[in-house]
């Protein structure tokens, strides 16, 4: 197979999570290019460059990415999508359990390396199956860097707290019982807003209205820690997000913010084979623990990276059963 074709089948795999857009829907031209202009000049694996590659694509061919993937996921059940700043990546799924005057929100957070990825990829499961234990589900977008930092990023989560709390009445919300849960780098942003409190200040949410936090295999919790492990397959991500000051790595890092005030409750949830998630998992539960907070962390076995996050919301899941109780103590 040559080389621009292997780009374009591994690219649509790999970047967008579908290998059927590989097959039946093309990226434009400049996208495939500069893809493969960045592979040729970095050598070595194919699958490794492209995960270094997303940060350094043009803002044009991420964006070309993220919307074949989200084209391609389904939207939850009586699913409604609500602006909650200016920007168009400002915006939020929202379903409701039906005749709900007052439901507990669940709060989903995308992954994505913080430089792709969109609130529709891997949630219709998710919220089938939390709107049928009474919670209500919404998942967000956020800026993507490198047109947004972290910093905005997690401000963008804050904001959106904010928003939902403002409009729960009309929708049936309870604004005090809210539950975060992110994937991967979404693990880090929900780690971050519920340890900062600058964040949810800044946006007049108080602290307690964040009753828990669940977080699906990040490894970003310490920042310096992590960017320095030499099987840092994603290097290029930390670098694009975090960049190499050592003291902005430090202030982007939840173990640091550990400190109370933070959210009460918290279910981290790594892959059990991923030894850099669970090392980093343990030292963000011990931080909280330390400082009065109640964390428990769950390592989930016979899952991927992405598996977990997609399995999430079936029978039988061992993830799945996890959260529900977790969610269960926390109404």
């Amino acid at each position: 197979m040559e080389y621009a074709a292997k780009v374009l089948l591994l690219s649509a795999g790999m970047l967008a999570a579908s290998a059927a857009i590989a097959q039946r829907e093309r990226l434009p031209t400049e996208c495939r290019q500069e893809i493969a202009a960045h592979c040729r000049a970095e050598g070595g694996d194919l699958r490794q460059c492209l995960r270094t590659a997303l940060p350094k694509l043009s803002d044009r061919c991420r964006s070309e990415i993220s919307q074949r993937a989200a084209a391609r996921a389904p939207a939850p059940k009586g699913v409604r999508e609500y602006a909650y700043g200016a920007d168009p990546k400002q915006n939020l799924d929202l379903v409701v359990p039906a005749g709900a005057t007052k439901a507990p929100l669940l709060i989903f957070i995308h992954g994505g390396g913080w430089s792709i990825g969109d609130k529709r990829g891997s949630t219709a499961l998710k919220a089938e199956h939390f709107i049928r234990q009474g919670w209500a589900f919404a998942s967000l977008n956020y800026r993507l860097v490198p047109s947004a930092t972290v910093e905005q990023q997690a401000a963008d989560i804050a904001t959106a707290l904010a928003w939902l709390r403002r409009n729960a009445a009309a929708h049936g919300l309870d604004p005090d019982r809210i539950v975060l849960m992110g994937h991967s780098a979404g693990a880090h942003l929900a780690a971050m807003v519920g340890t900062d409190p600058a964040y949810v200040t800044a946006a007049g949410v108080p602290m307690q209205a964040v009753q828990g936090v669940v977080l699906l295999d990040g490894a970003g919790y310490d920042v310096p820690k992590q960017m320095a492990e030499p099987r840092n397959l994603v290097a290029g991500m930390y670098d694009a997000a975090f960049g190499r000051d050592p003291k902005r790595q430090q202030a982007l890092s939840p173990t640091s913010h550990a400190a109370s005030p933070n959210a009460a409750r918290w279910l981290i949830l790594p892959v059990a084979r991923r030894t850099d998630s669970t090392a980093q998992s343990n030292l963000l539960a011990a931080a909280l623990n330390a400082a009065g907070a109640h964390a428990s962390v769950v390592p989930v076995p016979g899952e991927s990276h992405g598996s977990l996050n997609k399995g999430l919301g079936e029978e039988g899941d061992f993830a799945t059963e996890e959260v529900d109780r977790f969610l269960e103590s926390s109404q």
